[in-house]
């Protein structure tokens, strides 16, 4: 390209590089005020007012010059998915999304302009794809150290609407369990679940199976004593989702806690036919789990509104629930009823 075409275009080019400087800071922005505001984390809030501040240097009167938003036909664009936001999860990948997109336009363009400016873009761009990976894992393990009650599902017709029911009652943790579909069932079901509990700024886990949980994308997998590795779902999932394990004594959980494992469910507290032939490991396990535990863990198994009492009394801080939310004639009640016992329970950190 000879001198005369790019100084024939460059009026476009700042243009240009003017659109996605703003887009890109508005990103930021808005992203950085999440941080701030509702996970109180300096760090992250930090890292996006430095590269807001950095493009602000880039950004230069010359190129804010060139500014001519009258005659922008971009300005009437729009699509029906950006007129709405269904969760902070959606909202927060947009904005990551238009941050990155921005930044490529700025690296590719700003070649035209200065090498420098792209390469700096270039390098930010890598800065948000880690900035991206430590805020959603970040919010993933802030929504795990606060839940206090975890769904467990059981198939049921009415599945996702009784889901939903128990989501309106404040739940922020399910964990989707089917032992008998078919896979194609089951995928369908856990990408509609998944998108649900997102929708309510919810954790999606998925039980057992690490293949699906990385295919809908879910928040995490839980496995069970017979299931794969924690390292090995790790390895597939990557470092940044949570992978759960089931513990039915004192020597599993220790094992499950040396091996990673975010959480842990301990019991059955009492017998379950959700566990059939599985002995009950009481509330003994539950006061061991106190002292021992260093992850957040859910008592599990059998508790229901008759002894929800004994297992907070034993020490429990959190616990998970089948049948007594998945068979209530109204699961946000049934909620919203453990919730209320549960809440005046601290959470404690370093024992959940």
């Amino acid at each position: 390209m000879s001198d005369l075409s790019l100084a024939s275009i460059q009026p476009a080019v700042w243009r240009i590089l003017d659109a996605n400087f703003d887009r890109a800071r508005e990103g930021l922005r808005i992203i950085e005020e999440w941080c701030r505001f509702a996970l109180n984390n300096t760090a992250l809030a930090s890292e996006c007012k430095q590269m807001r501040q950095d493009l602000g240097m880039w950004h230069t009167p010359e190129i804010r010059a060139a500014r001519d938003t009258a005659a922008d036909v971009g300005t009437q664009l729009s699509h029906p998915r950006e007129e709405q936001r269904t969760g902070i999860e959606q909202l927060l990948q947009a904005n990551l999304c238009r941050v990155q997109e921005a930044l490529r336009v700025l690296e590719e363009y700003g070649k035209l302009y200065s090498p420098s400016l792209s390469s700096g873009c270039k390098q930010m761009r890598y800065r948000v794809y880690t900035l991206e990976s430590n805020l959603l894992a970040y919010r993933r393990r802030q929504l795990l150290t606060s839940a206090k009650l975890y769904l467990v599902t059981t198939p049921t017709p009415d599945l996702l609407p009784r889901v939903e029911a128990a989501l309106q009652g404040g739940l922020t943790l399910v964990q989707y369990r089917d032992k008998q579909a078919n896979d194609t069932d089951r995928l369908a079901i856990a990408q509609a679940m998944c998108q649900l509990c997102h929708n309510y700024g919810a954790l999606f886990i998925l039980n057992d199976r690490v293949d699906l949980a990385l295919a809908v994308d879910a928040d995490g997998v839980h496995l069970g004593q017979q299931d794969v590795s924690i390292a090995l779902a790790r390895q597939v999932l990557g470092s940044q989702k949570i992978v759960g394990k089931s513990t039915t004594s004192h020597a599993e959980m220790a094992q499950a806690i040396a091996e990673g494992a975010d959480y842990i469910g301990v019991g059955p507290v009492y017998e379950t036919p959700t566990k059939p032939g599985k002995a009950a490991a009481g509330l003994e396990y539950v006061q061991h789990a106190v002292k021992n535990a260093t992850v957040p863990w859910f008592a599990i198994g059998g508790i229901d509104s008759t002894n929800i009492d004994d297992v907070i009394q034993a020490g429990a801080p959190a616990i998970a629930i089948v049948r007594a939310i998945m068979e209530a004639d109204n699961p946000t009640h049934a909620v919203q009823y453990c919730l209320s016992i549960l809440n005046r329970v601290p959470r404690i950190e370093g024992r959940g």
